[in-house]
């Protein structure tokens, strides 16, 4: 019997894409996108869609065709008559301007969440968005998946015996307080003020580190100063190795150079984006297998509640 359900993706993502496809248990579907000479992006669905649950899958990272490629897709899906369109966003670009934090600033997370709403999506799954309140600058469901459920096997695997999870800032806190009451270890804060976006004037370490075989956990890795000063002030303080997790590797500017010329042991990475170079310092881990299940259980109609670290607390 056919399946009702059918995947797709832009160009962005395509490489994600495909492997999330064969997990789910579906060939990636066919669309043609093309552009003008002008760069005015082209999108056709090249096989029949009507009364399917089309799936969508796209990061929007820079530059902002992958987020226009995405909003086509969804407004030709609806216009084919589809089902459910379902945007798959590994990677939901613009997250970080999350609030009014100065006069005059526009609130992109929202306008983001208002443009694919817009458009159609009926539905959309993302990971570790920069503020887990950008939830609600939706009207529609929002599955909001943990990459925790990637890391924590990963970090099980390093057999560290004095391990301590450190915060690279305070807003990060609440994130690395549920890995750390996974593990029952202790956390620490690294509090830092910056000059402007990207730019750190002054940081500190918030408890104590010496000895210890710290883990750093971050949503976003965007020029990597951030962390490799936190590892470098870590090691200064004492703590016998420094490792960084990151979901998603913007690495941007000066990123891998920052990266390979720190004092960590490595950085671990999901594939929300591709990395632009290979580096033997960072690691990938994929997020195929999270994402299908994601996927499948949205299809059946079933919750995704299993594939959050929380309810493996609750069970044990």
């Amino acid at each position: 019997m056919e399946s009702n359900a059918k995947v797709f993706s832009g160009r962005g993502s395509q490489y994600l894409a495909e492997k999330i496809a064969r997990k789910f248990g579906e060939k990636l579907g066919q669309v043609k996108i093309s552009q003008f000479s002008d760069g005015e992006i082209g999108v056709e669905f090249e096989e029949s869609i009507r009364g399917k649950f089309v799936f969508l899958v796209q990061s929007t990272y820079a530059p902002t065709d992958n987020l226009m490629e995405l909003l086509l897709m969804i407004d030709a899906a609806k216009r084919a008559s589809a089902y459910k369109v379902i945007a798959v966003i590994p990677y939901y670009g613009y997250a970080r301007q999350d609030r009014k934090d100065k006069p005059r600033v526009a609130i992109g997370a929202k306008l983001v969440a208002n443009m694919l709403v817009a458009a159609g999506a009926d539905r959309v799954v993302t990971m570790d968005l920069h503020a887990s309140q950008i939830q609600g600058y939706f009207d529609i469901p929002v599955d909001h998946l943990e990459s925790s459920a990637i890391f924590i096997p990963y970090i099980e695997s390093l057999n560290l015996a004095n391990l301590t999870f450190a915060a690279p800032d305070v807003g990060s806190a609440n994130r690395i307080r549920e890995v750390a009451s996974f593990f029952e270890c202790d956390m620490v804060i690294c509090d830092k003020h910056r000059k402007r976006a990207n730019e750190i004037a002054s940081m500190v370490v918030i408890g104590d580190v010496k000895d210890r075989d710290i883990i750093l956990i971050d949503d976003i890795c965007d020029t990597g100063g951030t962390l490799a000063k936190s590892a470098g002030l870590m090691i200064e303080k004492g703590a016998r190795s420094v490792r960084a997790f990151c979901t998603h590797p913007v690495l941007s500017g000066k990123a891998y150079e920052n990266i390979e010329n720190s004092v960590l042991e490595e950085l671990v990475v999901c594939d929300t984006i591709p990395l632009k170079q290979q580096t033997p310092k960072i690691k990938v881990l994929s997020t195929d297998e999270l994402f299908a299940v994601a996927l499948r259980n949205a299809y059946e109609n079933k919750s995704i509640n299993s594939l959050f670290i929380r309810s493996r607390m609750l069970k044990s």
